[in-house]
């Protein structure tokens, strides 16, 4: 039988070989009084890498942008972000529930940042009717494209000069890299310092791409991690012999960031693969994940497209649109059977 090919998310992936042995050679200690090794050396790695005086690792990436919030804002104040940001649609509410900090959602542009007029005219007056403005809230990549790094500039640049601080859900900030790297001729880390310098705070996830089973960090200042920590402990955050989990990850950066160029290769495999079938919409990929609309007579058979797949053995997503995510765990030949898959379910 053919193995399953996951193209639901690239956080199904699994540990590999090496990284399991990385995992239980981890000298560990008890992180919550900050002596286990293997956690401080990955906050050291990840606060180095991308220029930042500390650094946090939190269980999940929305438990990193919820310490980010919190620890830039107070009850009262608001965070803009874009209506399709992971840290305003897809984490709960968090920041309005647990620290009363209200989010103002504005609309993404086609390319998916959000229009500088829009971010300008979002900040409110220093008046007692409105909340406090006080974060600018960016995300990159942003539904699998790539913000471009002038782009950030001038976002982030008006932010400040509005008293904003800003902070960036780099959930797949790796991914970001290594196309602006393969772009640029640059190198994948130095490419993700050149994006992170632009913010106060930023957010990583590792349980992505770049295939560690659990964890992200949020990285800052001194100061703001140190507020960020007592917000990731009355959260439950706060973890014990973590190493274990920090030493997967600590893998994953020294090994597994340069080869996130297969995904994207394999994402565009699939995005030829599939163009051209009658009823499908392909948007271009950056990088690992491909978006697919329906239209026509088969707008309504997402459900059934998904089904079919499934039947043979290719999972995907498709919440509000179809979504297929490349990662460590599917090779070309998976990606070809998806392809097969999708072409047999429209010339059935």
């Amino acid at each position: 039988m053919n193995p399953i090919v996951d193209l639901r998310s690239d956080t199904v992936t699994q540990p590999t070989h090496a990284m399991r042995e990385a995992m239980m050679a981890a000298p560990l200690g008890d992180d919550v009084f900050g002596e286990d090794p293997s956690v401080n050396a990955l906050q050291e790695k990840i606060a180095s890498l991308l220029g930042f005086e500390a650094a946090l690792f939190v269980p999940t990436g929305t438990q990193s942008n919820l310490c980010a919030v919190l620890a830039h804002c107070q009850r009262g104040d608001e965070f803009i972000a874009g209506q399709l940001q992971h840290c305003y649609r897809w984490e709960g509410g968090n920041a309005a529930v647990f620290g009363g900090v209200q989010p103002q959602p504005i609309a993404h542009q086609p390319d998916k940042t959000l229009a500088l007029a829009d971010i300008a005219e979002a900040i409110k007056p220093d008046d007692q009717h409105f909340a406090r403005s006080k974060l600018l809230a960016l995300e990159n990549t942003m539904m699998g494209k790539v913000i471009p790094l002038d782009y950030i500039a001038e976002a982030t640049a008006l932010a400040r000069s509005r008293g904003l601080a800003t902070h960036l859900d780099g959930a797949r900030l790796f991914n970001a890299a290594v196309e602006q790297a393969r772009r640029t001729g640059g190198e994948a880390k130095a490419e993700a310092r050149k994006i992170a310098r632009y913010f106060d705070t930023v957010s990583v996830c590792f349980s992505k791409g770049l295939g560690a089973p659990v964890g992200s960090a949020l990285c800052g200042s001194q100061e703001l991690i140190a507020r960020a920590r007592r917000i990731r402990k009355m959260a439950g955050g706060a973890m014990r012999q973590a190493g274990f989990l920090a030493a997967a990850v600590s893998h994953a950066l020294d090994h597994h960031i340069d080869r996130l160029s297969e995904d994207h290769a394999l994402a565009r495999r699939l995005a030829e693969g599939l163009r051209g079938i009658e009823g499908l919409q392909v948007e271009e990929p950056d990088t690992n994940v491909l978006f697919v609309d329906l239209h026509g007579p088969a707008r309504d058979k997402s459900e059934e497209l998904l089904e079919a797949l499934k039947r043979e053995g290719v999972l995907a997503w498709g919440l509000y649109r179809l979504r297929f995510v490349t990662h460590l765990g599917v090779d070309a030949q998976g990606i070809d059977r998806c392809i097969a898959a999708v072409r047999r379910f429209f010339h059935a």
